[in-house]
């Protein structure tokens, strides 16, 4: 697929971002703190604060600092039904002042408390960013042997039940007074990163594989420093979401990359050298890398960017 989009010179500047993960796959409450990371305190006052949760999921809340005030967007919903009320709870944010909500893809370890926040909200209607395909309800793995393993997702109308409305997110979509930027469809162009070949779809008794074309990212620019990118499980591939970035904004300078790498796993492993090496190119500021990259790209990110490089954790917040 070859990368035609327009370049969309509407994003406007923000003068700082805070990345709050809500939750991630790992917690740990001793991990440090530094002048650009900051962890969620285990005390307040003289109480000890509730454990906060961690799951096969991703959530992340995004403060966008402008000149007329921050905004504030929720993109993914975690797993479970509970992680990501329990950790908005423990870290004190009021749902109420998220400005929009992002689905980044349909799959269920991102959607999964989607009806309890949502329906929590008191003021309604809120705009939610989702591309249609995150209501595909038919999609699996196959594996080697022939066999199915079902890939649960979002339901149909659900966002309509809870009071909110869908806005089609399969075209990028400026948010909060145009200073956050919400991909659409991500163009895979580069020739090692191949999407997850398990994934199919069934469509009228016929069997489809499924590019996850719902896949999309968050960008902002950040005042001198540049674009701040933050993908969901990076299932476009995480190389071709920040090339993509650049090309919709016209921003070559990478400031900060944040998310799913999609790299777990025997197939995704043999791409972790060429990936870093791309990386290297790209030389981000700020790598965060969470929920699925998986602990061997992990580690492997850390030997290559040891001064770039955060370990994330459920209530980590990144100051940009």
């Amino acid at each position: 697929m070859t990368d035609t989009t327009q370049k969309n010179s509407n994003l406007k500047e923000v003068t700082g971002v805070i990345i709050t993960t809500i939750i991630d796959n790992y917690v740990d409450v001793l991990l440090p703190s530094s002048n650009r990371v900051e962890r969620a305190p285990l005390v307040k006052g003289n109480t000890r604060r509730p454990p906060l949760l961690a799951e096969h999921g991703f959530s992340v809340l995004i403060e966008a600092i402008g000149y007329n005030g921050t905004h504030k967007i929720l993109m993914d919903f975690g797993i479970s039904n509970i992680g990501v009320p329990h950790n908005l709870k423990i870290l004190e944010i009021d749902i109420d002042t998220i400005e929009a909500f992002v689905v980044s893809h349909g799959h269920h370890d991102h959607v999964g408390s989607i009806a309890e926040v949502l329906g929590g909200l008191e003021k309604k209607p809120r705009p939610v960013i989702v591309h249609p395909d995150a209501f595909i309800s038919t999609r699996f793995r196959k594996l080697p042997d022939g066999s199915k393993i079902p890939i649960p997702g979002l339901k149909k109308g659900i966002i309509e039940e809870t009071g909110n409305m869908v806005i089609d997110g399969q075209s990028p979509f400026l948010l909060a007074s145009d200073h956050i930027l919400v991909l659409g469809e991500i163009p895979r162009v580069n020739d090692f990163e191949k999407g997850m070949p398990s994934a199919y779809y069934e469509k009228n008794g016929k069997i489809y594989k499924d590019h996850i074309m719902d896949d999309k990212a968050i960008v902002l620019h950040v005042k001198d420093k540049g674009l701040a990118i933050i993908s969901g499980c990076g299932h476009s591939g995480i190389i071709n979401t920040i090339q993509h970035a650049q090309n919709i904004t016209g921003i070559n300078k990478i400031y900060c990359v944040m998310g799913g790498f999609h790299l777990s796993g025997p197939f995704f492993e043999t791409i972790i050298p060429r990936t870093i090496e791309e990386m290297k190119k790209i030389d981000p500021d700020v790598i965060v890398p969470c929920h699925c990259t998986g602990l061997k790209a992990a580690h492997e990110f850390e030997k290559a960017f040891p001064a770039a490089f955060v370990q994330n954790a459920s209530g980590t917040s990144i100051h940009l």
